[in-house]
């Protein structure tokens, strides 16, 4: 599931970079209008992006407190891991986060931890 927020703020990012670019090569005498626009634009873009990433990082805060607060959570076993599509029928409403995903990295975990509203 790709995330909105990703994606809109590495279409803001690539049209930062786009516009960086162009500004190194105008020179600021001869088009001093049109790298006051550029300029502009930059402002916006920034102060957008800056925004969209408050909002994915509160997004990201939300769901690691609802894991936390569930009962159970555990470390997967390598044995379980190997066949997780059987641990998820065994037990209903598990979910399981990565550390490497960036909701993995917020809540610093060890390793693929597994959350759960009933013991597994």
């Amino acid at each position: 599931m790709k995330e909105i927020e990703k994606a809109k703020i590495k279409l803001l990012s690539d049209r930062l970079d786009l516009i960086r670019h162009k500004m190194a090569n105008i020179s600021l005498a001869d088009e001093a209008e049109k790298y006051a626009e550029f300029e502009k634009e930059k402002v916006e873009l920034e102060t957008e992006i800056v925004r969209l990433k408050a909002l994915r990082n509160n997004k990201l805060s939300k769901e690691a407190q609802k894991l936390e607060n569930m009962p159970f959570k555990r470390l997967i076993t390598k044995k379980e891991q190997a066949d997780i599509g059987k641990l998820k029928k065994a037990v209903r409403g598990l979910i399981i986060v990565h550390p490497m995903t960036a909701l993995g990295r917020e809540m610093e975990l060890e390793g693929m931890t597994g959350f759960s509203k009933t013991d597994f």
